[in-house]
């Protein structure tokens, strides 16, 4: 079994005076189409296949076959929203997203023994925000948002001796410590909402997410001003026990503010752009 990712890039252009929406088909997919006009919306829309290749050509789907399923199945779909029920929200149009999407694809899709079936759909609406539904938990939505702290760390481990620190951790076990710029991304599951009751929104979780995370490690030396990452009572700062501190910090208010109706998936978190952890796996 193979799975096969593909996103599209597309704009939702505003009407014209008379009413009409703007067709232009664009020529730039790299950037999205159809082209801007005015004031569009540019959103992006990961389709996941999976199934078996062809023994033949390798392929399980052309990425323009995955291309035209997208375009032709949720576009017009997220196209209606936003110009008819602009106030709708994401997590409530998703399972008509995945319902549309997994039947063309299953009308498009090459005939073998494991052919292309929708796996997942993940809609980013800005670069930071994004709204997905994967099989088979199709009462389920996952929102995902991302935000940013700075602070200073040194990585050591007090029971080891000055050499074993320095020769694991090299630079990072700096004495007067050294600095990243943080991007964590909750992940939340929950229920696919019915309009007028959304058990647990963006705001509650944007809420949340800077009184309990951002507004307590922001701007502070970890080892020095944080019990959770102390050398006398805490662990190590690393990527991996700073996931699962804010992983543990983060789930039972989630927990509590939804009446259990969501629940914090995962919690991802970036030192740098090349190095993330994510807990739990």
């Amino acid at each position: 079994m193979h799975e096969l990712r593909r996103l599209v890039r597309f704009i939702v252009n505003p009407q014209d005076p008379d009413g009409a929406v703007p067709s232009g088909h664009g020529l730039n997919t790299f950037a999205g189409t159809p082209c801007m006009r005015g004031l569009g919306r540019y959103y992006e829309i990961e389709a996941v296949a999976a199934g078996d290749p062809d023994p033949v050509t390798g392929y399980l789907i052309g990425i323009k076959d995955l291309d035209v399923v997208v375009r032709e199945a949720a576009i017009p779909l997220v196209t209606t929203a936003c110009l008819d029920k602009p106030w709708t929200s994401p997590l409530e149009l998703m399972p008509a997203l995945f319902r549309a999407v997994d039947a063309r694809l299953r009308e498009r899709a090459p005939p073998g023994p494991a052919p292309a079936r929708l796996r997942a759909l993940r809609w980013w609406l800005t670069p930071y925000y994004s709204v997905e539904m994967r099989q088979p938990e199709m009462d389920t939505v996952i929102l995902r948002q991302q935000f940013d702290f700075a602070a200073a760390h040194r990585l050591h481990v007090p029971s080891l001796s000055d050499d074993a620190n320095r020769t694991i951790f090299g630079r990072c076990n700096n004495p007067s410590g050294h600095g990243h710029n943080y991007r964590i991304e909750p992940a939340v599951a929950l229920r696919v909402p019915v309009p007028g009751d959304a058990p647990f929104g963006l705001d509650d979780l944007e809420r949340l997410t800077m009184q309990l995370i951002v507004a307590r490690f922001d701007h502070k030396h970890l080892n020095a001003d944080t019990p959770e990452f102390n050398p006398r009572t805490g662990l190590n700062p690393s990527i991996e026990n700073m996931a699962k501190i804010f992983f543990d910090i983060l789930a039972p208010a989630i927990d509590q503010a939804s009446s259990g109706r969501a629940a914090l998936q995962s919690m991802t978190v970036w030192e740098t752009d090349r190095t993330s952890c994510t807990f739990p796996a």
